[in-house]
């Protein structure tokens, strides 16, 4: 009998050490240790890790707003003669809405020209008139697209011509026109055009052969002309165009107005809609709710898999730039870290989408402070949160998503990468692994941060005084920009990231 109790004894003990001994393998898969007392955590997102979110599901607590689009062939008359036209009340939103005609396939290699007459009886719209891809439409700055972008102001509006290649990077005329001369003060300012009862013909017209055989765009609308010629480089990255027509700005929902086109003449073949054309639309008789709207955030845990990790979980959503004036249009979503400082190593590493960005936007992530990061400040100097260091997936629109080492210590001024040498990222939905590295001995001694993107690397070195600023980064995650703007879809996961450093 003692002998079966002390083998009964024996196996629970042996047990329980099982037990531990298990406990202890899935605390090292969790988490880990480099030399020199660095700890690190793996986090897969196999479920909602419960991390500290400020503002981040603001979308999921507002209702949603709706969105009106009603546009195509129209028995009206608003751009004279007789009945039959195209047009309507058309909407930005972040939804795409078009209506167009299908055309010969065409290139950065081909001539483009259209012409025709609008009309704008009123209205606060945003829409696009040219050629695009149908399968591309997803921003703004619409890859693969060629057009004059009106921007209306109720009682008048403004023209622009834009292009962007299939890379995403983007041209075209950062003031509308047309452009007067005061004669009395001889200055230069904006000038629009009426809405109302005027009817203006207009050209887009584009030459592969202008601009020193980089391509150039011509616009014109009454007797005002544009001209926009294509970045280096920009034709070499391609485009492909497959219709022609009108197109809203797709950012979030926004303005909204009449515009009209007639008598479209499309690389040679003249369109009058005294019939029905049956151009193809696309959500452009719709109404609908959404909740993409500015800066409504919707990001942290997702049950998705867009980033591409081992199982379904990740973290991401849409990320609007916030507005530091306003603690409700700041966000983030982190893990309790730290706290670190820059006088030991930091890193993280993982993998990452982006399946949509729009221009004027920007994601931030990385570590930062749960305090400095999300301060209210009247300022609008700095878009960079303060006591900040991670990574940026933003513009300039003419170079697309760039993927590059951001930084702004407390109190100091934010610094960012060369973007014209950093790795790009499409918004393409497709999965990378990224890294971030700070290494306080690189730089001698001042301080280094290395960004890559599928290998492809990106450095950035502190200013001599930034270690002694004091910073304290106590988070790890997505936090908003300073200055708002538009938003993006990112998504992240597998993600190994510096927790603890050395006493």
């Amino acid at each position: 009998m003692a002998l079966d109790r002390s083998i009964a004894i024996k196996a629970c003990v042996v047990s329980v050490l099982l037990g531990l001994a298990l406990a202890f393998d899935l605390v090292l898969a969790a988490s880990g240790s480099r030399a020199g007392g660095e700890q690190t955590k793996t986090e897969r997102f196999d479920r909602d890790p419960g991390w500290d979110g400020v503002n981040h599901r603001i979308a999921r607590q507002i209702e949603p707003v709706t969105v009106r689009q009603d546009f195509g062939f129209s028995r009206t008359a608003r751009t004279g003669g007789e009945p039959g036209e195209i047009g309507g009340f058309i909407t930005a939103a972040g939804e795409p809405a078009y209506y167009a005609k299908r055309i010969e396939e065409r290139t950065f290699e081909d001539r483009l020209r259209a012409s025709g007459t609008l009309a704008s009886p009123d209205g606060s719209y945003h829409v696009l008139i040219g050629f695009f891809r149908a399968s591309t439409v997803k921003e703004w700055r619409t890859p693969s697209s060629i057009a004059i972008r009106l921007n209306g102001r109720g009682d008048h509006f403004f023209a622009y011509v834009e292009y962007a290649t299939a890379k995403w990077r983007a041209g075209g005329d950062t003031t509308p026109f047309p452009s007067r001369s005061d004669p009395e003060t001889g200055r230069t300012g904006l000038v629009g055009y009426p809405s109302g009862g005027r009817v203006y013909p207009f050209t887009l017209e584009y030459d592969p052969e202008g601009n020193g055989g980089r391509g150039v765009i011509v616009a014109t609308i009454g007797e005002d002309r544009a001209v926009c010629e294509l970045a280096e480089g920009h034709k070499a990255d391609g485009a492909t165009f497959d219709r022609f027509g009108i197109l809203n700005v797709v950012k979030s929902a926004d303005d909204r107005g009449e515009l009209y086109f007639d008598d479209l003449e499309i690389n040679g073949a003249l369109e009058t809609f005294d019939v029905d054309p049956e151009w193809e639309g696309i959500r452009n008789r719709e109404v609908y709710e959404t909740t993409l709207v500015r800066p409504r955030f919707d990001f942290g845990f997702s049950p998705t898999r867009f980033a591409g990790g081992l199982s379904p979980g990740e973290l991401g959503g849409c990320v609007f730039r916030g507005d530091c004036r306003y603690p409700e249009r700041m966000a983030a979503y982190g893990d309790v870290v730290g706290p670190l400082t820059f006088d030991g190593p930091i890193r993280a590493s993982g993998k990452i989408a982006l399946a949509r960005g729009v221009s004027d936007s920007t994601t931030l992530f990385g570590f930062y402070s749960s305090k400095d990061s999300l301060r209210r400040n009247d300022s609008q100097k700095e878009s960079i949160p303060e006591s900040v260091l991670g990574i940026h997936i933003e513009g300039p629109s003419s170079e697309g998503f760039c993927f590059y080492p951001v930084l702004r210590p407390l109190d100091g001024e934010g610094r960012t990468a060369d973007v014209r040498e950093s790795p790009r990222i499409l918004p393409d939905g497709a999965s990378h692994d990224f890294s971030l590295e700070y290494d306080p001995a690189g730089a001698g001694g001042k301080g280094r941060i290395t960004v890559s993107l599928d290998g492809r690397r990106s450095t950035l070195d502190l200013e001599p005084d930034a270690r002694k600023s004091g910073t304290r980064f106590d988070r790890f995650g997505i936090v908003t920009s300073w200055i708002d703007g538009n938003s993006q879809d990112v998504y992240l996961d597998d993600i190994t990231y510096t927790v603890g450093q050395a006493d």
